[in-house]
């Protein structure tokens, strides 16, 4: 074995304490939001008070999406072999991928290279957007981040955006997405709306967060869904079944406000 030593900056672990990017995570607690504190241990810093509301709700807005989603679909189907927790969470994470919340980071790395392209030409974002959609309908590629199976009008991407504008973290990044989805639409014809995956995309791209770490924004959003159909595969549901997500019948809550 190689006596070597390496470096870590994330987490000093010593006796009776764990230290978090030089916080100790007892002192942490209490004080500081999961989403503070995700954002800490990627990012080595707290984060800026304009966005801490942005990132928790980013946190929120993928926490589930019903049965039909391939990650739940997997989580679900191993779940119903009998295998255990952490095996099902796993297959529904290993499910999240390019067209499956993967999208986040791909519509990263658009607006970020349409955003360097205005700057390099001297273009208004307008501008690079609609030389963009044409670049992309030539090649006859879709780009990631706009539209939807279901909603024509996805409520999470405009309430993203709503508490973005209030917390000022709408800028470039944003007003880019919007004008691709306004030129996508002019030169489509049919609605291709931003959807939550292309939000959470440009707001974290205002935060500047690399795009290696958008997926885990999906993914660390996603897992309280995959445990809650986990469980409730597992106590609901005969094993082994053939799960047909088109059967399955609402029948929780109805409609509820907060107070």
């Amino acid at each position: 074995m190689s006596d070597k030593k390496w470096e870590t900056r994330v987490t000093n672990v010593a006796p009776n304490m764990i230290m978090l990017r030089g916080y100790p995570i007892d002192d942490l607690m209490g004080k500081v939001s999961y989403a503070e504190a995700f954002y800490l241990t990627l990012m080595g810093e707290l984060p800026e008070p304009s966005h801490k509301k942005v990132l928790d709700a980013i946190l929120v807005s993928s926490l589930d999406h019903g049965v039909t989603p391939p990650s739940a679909n997997a989580a679900m189907t191993v779940a119903s072999t009998g295998s255990p927790l952490n095996a099902a969470i796993a297959a529904g994470v290993l499910a999240i991928s390019r067209f499956h919340g993967g999208a986040i980071e791909g519509c990263m790395k658009v607006l970020t290279e349409a955003v360097r392209s205005a700057e390099a030409e001297g273009q208004t974002l307008v501008e690079a957007a609609v030389a963009l959609v044409a670049q992309y309908k030539e090649a006859k590629k879709r780009i990631p981040g706009f539209g939807h199976r279901y909603p024509t009008n996805d409520p999470r991407t405009a309430r993203l955006f709503e508490i973005a504008k209030e917390e000022g973290v709408c800028g470039q990044y944003v007003n880019m997405a919007l004008a691709i989805e306004k030129s996508l639409h002019e030169v489509s014809g049919k609605r291709l709306p931003i959807n939550v995956d292309g939000a959470i995309a440009a707001l974290l791209c205002e935060m500047q967060i690399d795009t290696l770490m958008a997926n885990a924004f999906f993914i660390a959003s996603r897992l309280p869904g995959l445990v809650a159909h986990i469980v409730e595969e597992i106590k609901t549901q005969k094993p082994m079944r053939r799960i047909i997500t088109a059967d399955a019948e609402y029948t929780g809550h109805k409609r509820r406000c907060l107070g």
